[in-house]
């Protein structure tokens, strides 16, 4: 199996890999997940890691005992808004010179599209991004870019952060333990996948018929 066909297995799977990483970790699965959420939303080079549908799946564990719902609750919003800080000054340190090198996994168009999104949506990019599949790794790099004021963006960081966090622990608490949730947990993964990607190919497909309607 290639590295591909592996990372689709998991993120289909997800529940079935996580149950076995609490098997192998025990307590210590907290610190995996930790630097999972940790490392998808502050390495700007990593917006391909699992960020919804692991938090999800995290509740739905949760739920049956196998998780404390409340300390990862805790976890997670640490790991999210860490890692949006840690994202936010490599953006204002380091900002566009990083796309003068080529990374496998950290493309220009990504950044320009997070870019976009915040000119249009401004401070609020910060809370909205989270809810986005790959603009959420790179809107704190653009505010960082940006040189947007830093505790302004912290405020927006911790309210995105939690909300973000809330929203899809407790949802998978609530309902990932449902029998046709559990019966058909790939459907509602490719599902969660989907409905987040959604608000940013409306966007990008808008962009593209605009700049389309411009030109002679």
């Amino acid at each position: 199996m290639d590295l591909f066909s592996f990372f689709f297995d998991f993120i289909l799977h997800l529940d079935v890999y996580l149950g076995a990483i609490i098997q192998a970790f025990g307590l210590w699965v907290y610190v995996v997940l930790f630097f999972v959420i940790f490392c998808e939303t502050g390495l700007v080079f990593l917006p391909f890691l699992p960020g919804d549908s692991l938090l999800f799946v995290a509740g739905s564990f949760a739920a049956i005992g196998s998780l404390d719902v409340w300390l990862l609750f805790f976890v997670f919003s640490i790991a999210a808004i860490c890692g949006d800080t840690v994202n936010y000054w490599i953006g204002a340190f380091f900002g566009k010179k990083i796309f003068k090198k080529k990374f496998l996994f950290l493309k220009k168009e990504h950044f320009e599209s997070a870019q976009r999104f915040y000119m249009r949506h401004g401070g609020k990019t910060i809370v909205l991004a989270r809810f986005l599949p790959i603009i959420r790794t790179f809107a704190p790099f653009v505010a960082g870019v940006a040189q947007m004021n830093y505790w302004r963006f912290a405020s927006y960081n911790v309210i995105g952060g939690v909300i973000w966090v809330a929203l899809f622990v407790f949802g998978g608490y609530f309902f990932g333990n449902i029998p046709f949730v559990k019966e058909n947990f790939s459907l509602v993964i490719i599902a969660i996948i989907l409905v987040s990607f959604l608000p940013a190919a409306i966007g990008l497909l808008k962009h593209y018929l605009k700049k389309k309607s411009k030109k002679p």
